[in-house]
């Protein structure tokens, strides 16, 4: 059941770590995929949300109100990372061949065959901690700015102005990247989750 505290009123900051600590440290750790940066932008919304407490309102849930704190440090993180990127990688993904796996909207070009029930369904299968950790290795071996799009993307619901503001890039960019990282995601779980 979520927690609802009165206006301002958020709870003690020293139980927040106990409290929230797992799934601040679990979402920013899908999203950044690296658990050093991931420790260390917990500590800063943890920090930020001491230095913030009177602005709690309480309509939403303490854990809630934390992970936003916390996604706006992430998307602050990613749009360094970008900076970064861009100043260290030749990312001109237009002048690439083009994907036949995707057409230009970003949907698949060719029927892909659904995985099987038995091995994407929750009976041990997509909701199972082992899954998520063959999905985090995969997304790991992406580079880090097409991993960055995929997770703004799919996981967080980002649009597609929003992504390309965040990352630097063009929406060109942006589908071609999605597009790349998708195929590579897929054949990655197809080797590493589906097929062992």
């Amino acid at each position: 059941m979520p927690e609802y505290y009165p206006k301002n009123t958020a709870t003690n900051p020293s139980d927040w770590l106990e409290r929230h600590g797992d799934a601040m440290y679990r979402f920013a750790l899908m999203r950044i995929r690296d658990s050093e940066a991931a420790e260390e932008l917990v500590q800063e919304a943890l920090l930020a949300a001491c230095k913030n407490q009177a602005t709690f309102s309480g309509q939403s849930s303490e854990r809630t109100w934390l992970i936003a704190i916390l996604k706006n440090k992430i998307m602050d993180e990613m749009r360094r990372r970008a900076k970064v990127a861009a100043r260290h990688e030749e990312m001109d993904l237009e002048h690439l061949a083009p994907d036949p796996t995707f057409n230009r909207r970003g949907l698949w070009a060719v029927a892909v065959e659904r995985w099987p029930e038995s091995e994407a369904g929750t009976s041990g299968g997509a909701e199972s901690g082992e899954f998520w950790a063959a999905f985090q290795g995969c997304l790991s071996g992406l580079p880090q700015t097409w991993a960055d799009a995929f997770v703004l993307r799919e996981l967080d619901g980002a649009s597609t102005e929003e992504i390309c503001k965040l990352l630097g890039v063009t929406s060109t960019n942006l589908w071609t990247m999605l597009h790349r990282g998708r195929t590579q995601l897929r054949a990655c779980l197809e080797q590493n989750w589906f097929l062992k």
